[in-house]
């Protein structure tokens, strides 16, 4: 299989390990073609036998993923990248083995969602963590809302969304969102490790664990596949473009005039 926009080794060092890698450094930003990569190499991964343990992590040292990217006269995202989109998140809780997320930097927006739909995330000490929807008229209703209060709680989900701030990898340990933290030499090595330790387990065991764990939060299925319909429409909205406008021209966005009350 060949990628432009993805790096996929299988195996990755062992036998039964696959490694995805965003390949769009400094930042990592995804097109429609990063989705339409990473959907098939995860849904290969998934259904290979041999491969018992996959890993998604970023190139480069700044940034694991930041989400999607926004061009000059952009107004929205094609109709393309949601579906892929919902295809790759659908995978990585699908998969019937553990989906293992190496974060390396920054992990904002489509990125933090990413990480957090994975069963287990190790983090660089230099890893930063949040959300940035709301900053710039984005949202995710659907698993990088709802999810994230199971992971972390509803009362520090909102914060995380409503507020927009970024969180060191200390601040994800503490709240549940990492697995474990590792100086930024050491994180493919530790990645590696939990790779043959979990390879040393019965993938049967294993696959019937996840299945359970999915159990309790299946339920949102529905909502994001009405979550993601929703943000692509409201993507054409005046308001939206507001929030993509006041990121390119590097200022504050007004958002008054959503509000009830008359623009400045």
């Amino acid at each position: 299989m060949e990628f432009k926009e993805i790096i996929y080794e299988k195996p990755w060092v062992v036998e039964g390990a696959a490694r995805i890698t965003i390949n769009r450094p400094p930042m990592n930003t995804v097109t429609t073609t990063t989705w339409r990569e990473l959907s098939e190499a995860f849904e290969d991964a998934a259904s290979d036998d041999s491969i018992g343990v996959i890993v998604l992590t970023g190139a480069g040292e700044k940034a694991f993923c930041i989400g999607g990217g926004f061009e000059p006269g952009q107004k929205g995202f094609p109709l393309e990248m949601k579906q892929y989109c919902e295809k790759t998140h659908s995978i990585i809780r699908d998969a019937p083995k553990p989906v293992i997320a190496s974060v390396n930097g920054l992990a904002i927006g489509g990125g933090h969602v990413l990480h957090v739909l994975c069963d287990l995330t190790i983090a660089s000490e230099k890893a930063r963590f949040g959300q940035a929807g709301p900053k710039v008229g984005s949202f995710d209703a659907g698993f990088g809302s709802a999810y994230l209060a199971k992971v972390v709680g509803e009362k520090k989900a909102r914060e995380i969304w409503y507020l927009c701030k970024l969180y060191s990898a200390e601040d994800a340990i503490s709240m549940g969102l990492v697995n474990k933290i590792v100086p930024p030499d050491k994180l493919e090595e530790e990645t590696l490790d939990w790779c043959k330790e979990i390879l040393a387990k019965s993938p049967t065991a294993l696959r019937f664990l996840k299945a359970s764990f999915n159990q309790f939060s299946d339920s949102l299925r529905g909502v994001e596949r009405i979550a993601l319909d929703a943000v692509w429409q409201f993507y054409d909205t005046e308001e939206a473009q507001e929030g993509v406008s006041a990121f390119l021209e590097k200022r504050t966005p007004d958002w008054s005039k959503w509000r009830g009350g008359s623009k400045n």
